[in-house]
């Protein structure tokens, strides 16, 4: 992929390695990790001819309704069928993607019994009928924006939808059939999410949907790449297109938006400023490559105002990763008339419009949103995950506390709480 040639070159020629050892690293282990599996184990964990073609049963962290807990129950989860991957999942991590499911506050999201989670890493189990492209055993992630590599939005180089699986929170049943793969031991069926459904032991997805990495590539970080980390670099890579030298206002310093601040930094942009009413963000925020922030708490000025001021007319991206229509309009003001491009990452759950006059469109900037960062999955990841083995770029911090799969409750509150970027769940 050329931007990430590019960002290659930029980042060997005028920026420094970070060290994984630096004290911006750290993890929170929550419980005992004793027996865990790491890379060397993953392969034994299953014999793909003791189990392919038969139900599985296994381990899932299953919600019943909106805002309940999560229950730990044995599900059943059957073979895949024709264009189907089942997958060990190994890792799973959650996002504020799946906060929201869990709040159930959209009526068409309150598909229940249901399996959520979206961003994972696993082993392939067994492929349906006319999978070609994965086999049991390699090692890959899960993606909501699917990529089937037929219909005209795949054949085009200048999006990353696809007609058939394109993000869709409220499907919940398979493709093939319109039908579940997982029920409970007596015959209940229980809904898919995001066309993954990560929170369990065992999945199966579209193979639309999987992409296969190296085998080397440190699987708790490929994590990440699932959602978060690839949605936010790539707002700041493909959508906004950072050119060296240039001035970048990120508006929101959760995992996207500190995503976004790092595929800026690899694209050698000279000005990175952050906003978040979070002050305390603003420590690691710095550490991870941002070189100004705004409290919009703080002084009498509008946001996009005090921006204007600190780079002499407004900067020449802004990223919004809040998913507030507000701040959406402050990221569009921040940014320098004549060619100021603005990214939505964030999502807007309300019916409210946009508050921006047309006559604001004639001065030369835009906006665009953006899904999954512009990258369209299946072959276009597998680029993303060399770059970070490559040291292209650095997501060291982002995983900041890793607990056990049973211990999942505990995790989707500190991340209510505002106090994780992302809690790795061993499965």
């Amino acid at each position: 992929m050329a931007m990430l040639l590019q960002a290659r070159r930029v980042l060997t020629q005028t920026l420094p390695r970070y060290n994984s050892k630096s004290p911006q690293t750290f993890v929170k282990l929550l419980g005992s990790t004793h027996g865990l599996h790491d890379n060397v184990t993953k392969s034994k964990l299953f014999n793909p001819n003791e189990t392919s073609g038969k139900i599985i049963t296994c381990n899932a962290a299953i919600i019943r309704g909106p805002k309940q807990p999560f229950l730990m129950e044995t599900i059943r989860v059957d073979p895949p069928k024709k264009m189907e991957v089942r997958i060990k999942i190994l890792y799973t991590s959650i996002c504020q993607t799946d906060l929201s499911a869990w709040k159930g506050e959209n009526e068409a999201q309150q598909a229940f019994p249901r399996i959520l989670g979206h961003e994972a890493v696993g082993l392939v189990e067994s492929v349906g009928e006319g999978v070609t492209d994965v086999k049991a055993g390699d090692h890959v992630i899960p993606i909501f924006n699917g990529e089937c590599g037929h219909c005209s939005y795949c054949k085009t180089k200048t999006s990353n939808l696809c007609q058939t699986y394109r993000v869709n929170p409220f499907k919940s049943v398979m493709e093939h059939d319109g039908k579940c793969r997982f029920s409970t031991k007596d015959g209940e069926p229980i809904f898919h999410f995001l066309n993954t459904s990560t929170f369990t032991e065992y999945t199966v997805l579209d193979s639309a949907c999987v992409v296969k990495i190296d085998p080397n590539a440190p699987l708790k970080k490929m994590t990440l790449l699932s959602c978060g980390i690839s949605t936010g670099m790539g707002a700041a890579w493909n959508t906004a297109n950072v050119q060296p030298g240039s001035s970048v206002a990120i508006f929101g310093l959760g995992t996207v938006g500190l995503a976004a601040s790092e595929g800026a930094r690899a694209r050698g942009a000279s000005k990175i400023i952050g906003v978040d009413t979070n002050p305390e963000k603003f420590n690691k925020a710095k550490a991870m490559g941002m070189t100004g922030f705004v409290n919009p708490k703080d002084g009498s000025k509008p946001v996009h105002q005090r921006i204007r001021e600190m780079t002499g007319g407004g900067v020449d991206y802004s990223i919004e990763c809040v998913g507030d229509l507000e701040v959406l309009r402050e990221a569009f003001l921040s940014t320098h008339d004549g060619w100021g491009k603005t990214v939505m990452v964030g999502i807007y759950p309300t019916p409210e419009m946009l508050p921006l006059h047309p006559m604001e469109l004639f001065d030369g900037r835009s906006i665009i949103g953006t899904v999954f960062g512009d990258f369209k999955g299946k072959s276009q990841l597998p680029e993303l995950a060399e770059a970070c083995m490559n040291g292209l770029v650095n997501l060291d911090g982002f995983i900041t506390h890793e607990l056990l799969f049973e211990k999942i409750n505990e995790a989707f509150k500190l991340l209510s709480d505002g106090k994780a970027l992302r809690c790795l769940l061993h499965v």
